[in-house]
């Protein structure tokens, strides 16, 4: 136990506090038990830590990673007993997905320790899915996204700036524009930059080339050790599923041909469509549906994206192309802001049931938007936007 407490006041006492992600003002940290679920490398542990340092008394609180081999040859359900027979009231819980069984210990712990908080959080979703039954009416659950464009300036340029609704952008872009550019010189240059590496906190610890290839290397630990993890997956099909996320990354936006891709990766149309729905469950892509279809295994997705710009840029070898760039993005703050995106009879994207956009470069016409109700154009290299002709980027300050 004592090894365990080491190694968290270590962690505690290295981690700092200028930026935090901003679901940490939405989580209702006083809830018995709340789950922090999210994509590998979005910065979950940071932000327990994060709260722990800046709220709560550090000897009355524990954080533990349930990878830590200290699991081996302890349960967690003991080392809780032991922490809170010691006067410990708050327990985060990180990776949980990774500790067997976690569900019903945390589940146990929840009915017989009342004063007991419980942070868990985990990376893996089709792990934390199994969850569900026992722990929905118990936990709230939240999930943390990729940085913001908004967030990756506030991180990599120390300047924080407002975040604006939806709304708030469709009625007012041109005088939230001059606000933002009072204070930040080049929205568009910080754009580029996180296309290329922002949609990760890591991109701090280096360079171009290194950020990249981290994203290489986190793409094969989901795909390699998190799948099988929670489902069962032959060699051949992981290697498959790296090779659809190859084509996913440098296609042209376009509806699948399901028969062509399966043709293309070496797999069946069925298997194929099981693969697109593993792979949004790992959090690597987005599958745009018809709002009229549903979500169904079986119905075939209008459009496949990366989960993000980021990911395009480590597995498209330099040549990304510039619709996909645009719509990922547009996608991936749109959703990242708690909007439901689905595919529109006309356009590229139908947010919230009510907001037609079509994406584009900033010589797109309005032709493709014509007589449709509540349609708008978001426009790349635009810095300005005029009546329903909007910067694409200032999409980025969602949230």
């Amino acid at each position: 136990m004592e090894v365990l407490v080491t190694k968290y006041r270590e962690l505690i006492g290295s981690i700092k506090t200028r930026f935090v992600r901003g679901l940490a003002e939405h989580i209702n940290w006083k809830a018995q038990a709340v789950c922090i679920e999210g994509a590998r490398g979005t910065g979950k542990s940071t932000l327990m830590l994060q709260h722990i340092k800046s709220n709560l008394p550090l000897d009355k609180t524990l954080y533990l990673s349930v990878d830590d081999l200290y699991f081996k040859q302890h349960t967690l359900i003991d080392v809780a007993e032991q922490f809170y027979h010691h006067g410990g009231r708050h327990l985060f819980l990180d990776e949980v997905h990774k500790y067997a069984d976690w569900q019903r210990e945390v589940k146990n712990l929840y009915d017989f320790k009342p004063q007991l908080q419980l942070v868990v959080s985990g990376s893996s979703i089709l792990a934390l899915q199994r969850s569900e039954a026992d722990l929905s009416r118990r936990m709230l659950r939240y999930h943390l996204p990729e940085l913001s464009l908004r967030e990756f300036i506030a991180l990599k340029e120390r300047l924080v700036l407002p975040s604006f609704t939806l709304t708030d952008v469709l009625e007012h872009h041109t005088q939230i524009v001059d606000e933002l550019k009072s204070k930040l010189e080049s929205p568009l240059k910080s754009f580029r930059d996180y296309l290329t590496m922002g949609a990760y906190p890591f991109f701090l610890e280096g360079g171009k080339q290194d950020y990249l290839m981290r994203l290489n290397q986190l793409i094969n630990v989901i795909i390699d050790y998190d799948l099988p993890e929670a489902r069962s997956l032959e060699s051949s099909t992981q290697a498959k599923l790296k090779k659809l996320l190859y084509i996913i990354s440098t296609a042209v936006p376009f509806t699948p041909n399901i028969a062509r891709l399966a043709d293309q990766v070496g797999t069946s149309r069925s298997r194929l469509l099981e693969m697109l729905d593993l792979l949004e469950k790992a959090q690597l892509i987005h599958n745009l549906r018809s709002a009229a279809f549903g979500v169904s295994l079986m119905n075939k997705p209008e459009k496949v994206l990366l989960h993000n710009t980021s990911l395009i840029m480590a597995l498209a070898e330099g040549q990304p192309n510039a619709g996909n760039l645009r719509e990922t993005f547009f996608y991936t703050q749109l959703s990242g802001a708690g909007h439901r995106v689905t595919y529109p009879k006309a356009g590229d994207f139908l947010i919230d049931g009510s907001y037609t956009f079509e994406i584009g470069g900033k010589g797109k016409s309005e032709k493709q938007i014509a007589g449709i109700q509540n349609a708008f154009l978001a426009l790349d290299d635009l810095e300005y936007g005029t009546a329903k002709k909007i910067p694409l980027w200032l999409f980025g300050f969602l949230y």
